[in-house]
C-alpha cells in the first residue's frame, strides 16, 4: 500500500490509532486527525517510531466544526493532491445535551454529521484517486429503532450514542445508494467493544438511569472484558475494509467485527429513516462541497 494515502479521523488514540498503525504497517501513508495539534503529533512520531513507516503525518481538526471540517478538506486536497481512503472514525459520547457553535447537537454533529460534510467535501480528492474508499466505523448497539423526533437529542438523552450511530449507518447506506461505487465505494465497519479513553471517561449520566447503579461495577469489568488486545482487534474491520485488495469495488456493504459481510440493521436500510436522516445532514451541513456546489445528488 506504499502509493496509498489514507486519512483517518479520531486516530490519536484507541480504536482509531490502532488502525492507524495496522494501516502504516501495511506501508500506507497514514494522515491521522485529532482536535489537539500536540497529540496528533505525538500520536504521528510514535506510530513512524513503532511501524518503522515515516510516511505518518498529522492534520489538526474539530470534527464537531463545520468549519474545521471544510478546512481540513482544502488541506488535504493541497498537501496530498489525491485521497485513496478515507476512514470517518472519530466519535464522542457526552452525558448532557449541547449544542456546537453551528447549532448542532454535538453527538450528532461528530458521529453522524461530519461523516455526511467531510465525504461530500473530500470527494474530488478522493474521486482523483482513481478507485477509492470510505469507511464509517459505527458502535455502540447498532440494532434497533431509530427514533425520527429525537434525531438531535431534543427529547431523551440518556445512551443517544446508540441512536446516533444506527442514524450514521442509515446515512452510510443512502451515501452509497447515491453515489455509484465505480470511482468511491463507501461501507461500514463495526469495530466491535474496547474498552478505549471514550468509555473510560464515561460519566453514569450517559446511561439510562436503570443502568446506573451497576455502573461502579462495569468500571471494574470492562477493563478485564475489553481490555488489553481488545482495541487493536476492534480496529481490524477498518483495517481491512482499508486496505484488503479482496473488497476493491465491494460497496454498500457492513462488515462485522472479522470485517465479514453481514446484514445490514433493518433501522439503517429503512427508507423512511435514510430520507429523514438524509435531508436533515444536508440542512444542518450547508453547501456540501469547498466550493460551494452539491457534488452528491
Amino acid at each position: 500500500m506504499g502509493d496509498r494515502t489514507i486519512v483517518i479521523t479520531g486516530s490519536t488514540g484507541g480504536i482509531g490509532k490502532e488502525t492507524a498503525r495496522g494501516l502504516a504497517r501495511l506501508g500506507a501513508r497514514v494522515v491521522l486527525v485529532g482536535r489537539d495539534p500536540h497529540r496528533a503529533a505525538a500520536a504521528a512520531d510514535e506510530l513512524r517510531r513503532h511501524t518503522g513507516n515515516d510516511a505518518v503525518d498529522a492534520l489538526t481538526a474539530d470534527v464537531t466544526r463545520q468549519a474545521d471540517l471544510r478546512r481540513l478538506a482544502d488541506e488535504v486536497g493541497a498537501r496530498y493532491g489525491r485521497l485513496d481512503v478515507l476512514v470517518n472514525n472519530a466519535a464522542i459520547v457526552r452525558d448532557r445535551r449541547e449544542l456546537t457553535e453551528d447549532g448542532v447537537e454535538a453527538m450528532f454533529a461528530a458521529n453522524v454529521l461530519a461523516p455526511f460534510l467531510l465525504t461530500h467535501l473530500l470527494l474530488p480528492t478522493l474521486r482523483a484517486a482513481g478507485r477509492a474508499r470510505v469507511v464509517n466505523v459505527t458502535g455502540a448497539v447498532p440494532r434497533g429503532r431509530i427514533d425520527l423526533d429525537n434525531l438531535q437529542g431534543e427529547r431523551r438523552y440518556p445512551w443517544f450514542i446508540n441512536q446516533t450511530k444506527r442514524a450514521l449507518m442509515a446515512m452510510s447506506y443512502e451515501f452509497a445508494t447515491r453515489l455509484p461505487g465505480d470511482e468511491v465505494t463507501i461501507n461500514v465497519a463495526y469495530p466491535g467493544h474496547a474498552y478505549t479513553d471514550m468509555n473510560r471517561n464515561l460519566s453514569a449520566a450517559t446511561f439510562p438511569a436503570p443502568a446506573r447503579p451497576l455502573v461502579p461495577l462495569l468500571r471494574l469489568v470492562l477493563p478485564i472484558a475489553y481490555g488489553g488486545r481488545a482495541i487493536e482487534k476492534a480496529s481490524r474491520s477498518s483495517v481491512r475494509l482499508a486496505s484488503d485488495p479482496a473488497l476493491s469495488g465491494v460497496h454498500r456493504t457492513y462488515v462485522d467485527t472479522n470485517g465479514r459481510p453481514t446484514p445490514w440493521p433493518r433501522c439503517a436500510v429503512d427508507a423512511r429513516n435514510r430520507e429523514v436522516i438524509w435531508a436533515l445532514c444536508e440542512r444542518l451541513s450547508g453547501p456540501l462541497s469547498t466550493n460551494g456546489t452539491f457534488v452528491c445528488p
